[in-house]
């Protein structure tokens, strides 16, 4: 049985490759030791995660968010702070900065779903928020423009800080283990059932008595959170965070990019995304070492070349295929 047929089989094989796989993924560091491949790892598990957070409100209900930097941002600035100011655990610190974001969160989704606005204008009132956000860092937060510079404490696990990319690997894919439980409860919830009516036509959920703006803002709420505890983990694995990097287009767009490619509404869609995109953009980024923003040309030929080739990302191709094989499976049965 060929890989593809394997994955595109029935749910038990499925299962066994998704077991195999994440124990291939725990024992890698045994395997591979240099800081710089498992540095990859880091930020593939990391922007996985982040892809993810972003689909529960982007994929799964519908309302495409141009600006998820402005969550990460509060989260990482807000455990940074807290910790350099007070000395406080980023452990807590990340819960803090959770709570913040998801205040504004529910702010802005107020203020949107209010006022009826859908489709571009919400997404575009997102990247208005990121906006402010950066210039308010700008000019008022500590450090300003110039960021701030975490102290190193030592590999302390009270700090959050680690000697070695090892610890920073395990909790990366911790916090994509994390987000797939959350994600797959959703999915089979009476939640998740809401959502995706919503995002399929939320006219129509609002005659089935569906409150629709309740669930938005749960949906917002819960990627904001989820979003923040991502920018501490950030924030704490490079020891530096600034305006531009917290809340920057960058940093949306490599958010989003990850579950475009891989598939918006699927569990797996964002890693799949990760996957290909993380190491061509590293990849790219130490062969064209100086061409600042590069890398983003590259996203585009690997957005245009899936929106051509695959319309529904990796996983939806993937999804696809599954289907086609249970459906020849079941001709073949009944012939």
């Amino acid at each position: 049985m060929t890989i593809v047929g394997l994955v595109a089989g029935n749910r038990q094989s499925l299962k066994l490759v998704s077991g195999l796989f994440v124990c291939g993924l725990a024992a890698l560091p045994l395997i591979v030791q240099d800081r710089y491949y498992l540095h990859i790892f880091v930020t593939l598990f990391l922007y996985a995660y982040l892809g993810s957070c972003w689909d529960i409100l982007g994929g799964y209900t519908g309302q495409v968010c141009f600006g998820p930097a402005l969550f990460f941002g509060i989260g990482g600035y807000t455990s940074s702070l807290l910790l350099i100011s007070y000395g406080l655990t980023p452990w807590i610190g990340m819960i803090v900065g959770g709570l913040a974001a998801v205040i504004v969160a529910l702010l802005m989704g107020y203020l949107c779903f209010r006022f009826g606005l859908r489709g571009l204008y919400f997404a575009i009132t997102t990247i208005f928020f990121a906006e402010m956000f950066r210039i308010l860092s700008t000019n008022y937060a500590p450090g300003q423009a110039q960021g701030i510079q975490l102290p190193f404490k030592g590999n302390s696990f009270y700090f959050f800080q680690f000697i070695g990319a090892v610890p920073y690997y395990y909790l990366s894919l911790g916090l994509v283990l994390g987000i797939w439980c959350i994600v797959y409860k959703i999915e089979r919830s009476k939640l998740g059932y809401y959502l995706i009516a919503i995002r399929e036509d939320e006219q129509m959920a609002e005659t089935l008595r569906i409150n629709t703006m309740k669930y938005k803002l749960i949906a917002i709420s819960l990627s904001a959170f989820l979003t923040a505890l991502g920018g501490t983990f950030y924030s704490q694995y490079v020891l530096f965070i600034d305006p531009t990097l917290a809340f920057g287009l960058g940093t949306s767009t490599e958010i989003i990019i990850r579950p475009i490619a891989g598939g918006m509404g699927i569990l797996y869609g964002p890693f799949m995304g990760s996957l290909v995109i993380t190491p061509v953009a590293e990849i790219t980024r130490r062969v064209v070492e100086g061409f600042s923003g590069l890398h983003l040309v590259f996203y585009g030929l690997i957005l245009i070349a899936v929106i051509l080739l695959m319309p529904s990302g990796l996983a939806g191709w993937i999804e696809q295929a599954r289907k086609r094989r249970r459906i020849g499976t079941l001709v073949e049965t009944r012939a």
